[in-house]
Parts: C-alpha cells; structure tokens; sequence
C-alpha cells in the first residue's frame, strides 16, 4: 500500500540532468533541473515546445530513450528512481506514478477495448481476476463522467470522440490511486468546451485522491487557474519558479516576460500584432555556455553567453513569503 502519511515530500528532484545521442554528439537535454512537490500540491511546467518539458515528465517516469544519460536524482517519497532497474520501475508505473499523455489516440492501444485497457494495470499491481478488474474499469469511467459508460465498456478507442478518449486516458491513470499524477498537455486537441470539463474533472479528482498533480502546458490561462506554482522552462532548465499568484504579478525572468507579452489580450484593435519573443529554440547542440536565453534576450551582455546564470530568491522584492526563484542576473531591468 501507499505511505500516504510520510514525512517526507512527495517528489524531490535535484541536479537533473539528461543528455542525449544526436549526430552531432551528445546533447545535454536538461540542465540541473530540482524542485520539491509535498503531496497534494500542483505543479505547472510551462514554456515553448523544445524546452524540456515532455522529457522532463519522460525522466520522472523512466521513459526516457534507451541510450539516454541520466544523473542527478529523483526521489519518489524518499525512494530513488534514477538508475533504478527497469523491472522495480515497472512496478511503480501505473501504481505510484502515472501520466496522461499528450495524445490520446496514440497512446491507447487500437487493438483492444477500452476495458481491457483501463484493467491493465489493476490485474499487474493488484492482481485482480478479470471480472473484478471489468467492473472496476466501469466505476472508474463512471467516475470520469463517460456518457453511457456501461455501454462503452466494449468499445474500440477509434469509436469515442477525443475527449472520451481522454477520459478513457484518465481512468487508466488513476485506476490503481497513484502518488503522483502527470499530465502532458492532456487537453491537446480538444475543443475550448470539452477542454475545462477535463480540466475541471482532473483538478476534482486531485483533489479528492490527494495525489499530486504536474500539469505540463504551454498554456499560461490554464496554469492560472490549474495549479498552485509554476515553473517556466527554456533550454532544458527550469528559468523562473514561483507561486502562480506571484508569478502573474511579479514577472521576473526575460523569458518569462516575453511568454507574457506574447499572449492576445482582449480589447486589441483589429490587425494589431502580437508582441513575439525574437529567433526560435536553437537545436540542443547550439546552446550557449552560459544561459540557454541569451541569444533571444534584449538584456543579455558577453557574460550571459559564458556563464551559467544562478538561482536567485526574490521572494522579499515581490512581496510573497513563498519562494520566487529566477536564474537571470539582470531580473531587476526594465
């Protein structure tokens, strides 16, 4: 059973690194990634795509590419998963630690029906006959509120709409009471309605299972309104953390700022044009030295290029007892 009353956090990742195999060399994929979640916290991870946020989910579940580079470490409630053997990482996966992925319709299996699917993981970690493990599939879609969901037991995943498919996605994720919830960007795709019903129905049953959630997204109103702090990514590095609040009223780090500006706002003239964060993410083997940023950066001098910026807490210059941590030396300019 799961130690829901530990003492100690729930996920603490430190010095996170992973490089990867490219024809250029090795790539250096995340750079010193750390944070701690308790349990029942939510986390956002946000910033462009290229920034690390994916293969971060990918790290913390053991996912990663075969010939992946790993160092650092990533607790689960005290237990160290990196250089853990695959065999006690599958044991976890699905019972500790689960993760809605990003699109639903390749990540189910077109082969099988949805019960099956979701009574997977129940008949590997809890060892349920089938027919327990069938009408537990049918509690937990109910639980996801599937329309018709007895009906839908014996459904193909090609026969459900997208966001049955990630309702479907949920109940898998949560059919053993996992620890820890990752969600990858699970409103991909989905229409602005069927969007905030699952949103709605995550942050309901975070809430109520107690488990702690890591909304991955690129979507600044989401984590607003999802999670209770944020943690803005670019170049394989965590940039900018805060408390959401803090966050949306005290924009410290240049990335951060620019994310910001870049977003439409309501009462804009027609043909005004949004304000862009110059060049694009360089390819992993073209990072500077220094900060990944630098090059897009208006503040950026010499030093940036060659030295890696240091975290800073400025927690007391915006008002928050919370930490507000940024990796910018120049977070006070204009």
């Amino acid at each position: 059973m799961n130690d829901r009353s530990s003492t100690k956090p729930l996920l603490q990742v430190e010095d996170l690194r992973v490089s990867l195999p490219t024809a250029r060399g090795w790539a250096q994929a995340l750079r010193g990634v750390s944070w701690r979640m308790e349990r029942g916290q939510t986390l956002g991870l946000i910033g462009e795509s290229g920034s690390g946020k994916s293969l971060t989910a990918l790290a913390l579940m053991g996912l990663l590419p075969e010939r992946a580079r790993v160092t650092g470490s990533i607790q689960l409630q005290g237990k160290e998963l990196v250089g853990l053997p695959e065999p006690q990482l599958c044991q976890l996966r699905g019972a500790r630690m689960a993760m809605i992925f990003q699109e639903p319709m390749t990540a189910l299996n077109p082969l099988h029906p949805i019960w099956k699917q979701i009574a997977e993981p129940l008949r590997l970690h809890q060892h349920m006959s089938a027919s327990d493990a069938k009408a537990r599939a049918l509690q937990l879609l109910e639980r996801v509120q599937l329309p018709r969901a007895r009906e839908r037991l014996d459904a193909y995943p090609h026969e459900l709409s997208g966001g049955q498919r990630q309702r479907v996605m949920i109940s898998i994720a949560l059919a053993c009471s996992p620890d820890l919830l990752i969600a990858d960007e699970p409103t991909t795709a989905l229409d602005v309605t069927v969007q905030k019903e699952v949103l709605a129905l995550i942050k309901q049953l975070v809430r109520e299972d107690g488990m702690g959630l890591l909304l991955i997204s690129h979507d600044l109103g989401l984590m607003q309104d999802q999670v209770d702090r944020v943690m803005v990514m670019y170049g394989g590095a965590v940039v900018e953390s805060a408390a959401t609040p803090d966050l949306f009223a005290h924009r410290a780090h240049p990335y951060t700022r620019g994310l910001f500006a870049a977003r439409p706002r309501l009462g804009l003239a027609r043909g005004t044009r949004l304000t862009t964060i110059p060049g694009s993410v360089p390819e992993l083997m073209d990072f500077p030295l220094g900060c990944a940023f630098a090059d897009r950066c208006s503040l950026a001098v010499e030093d940036c290029r060659q030295t890696p910026p240091q975290a800073e807490n400025i927690a007391h210059e915006a008002a928050g007892e919370t930490p507000h941590v940024v990796s910018c030396p120049h977070w006070r300019l204009p």
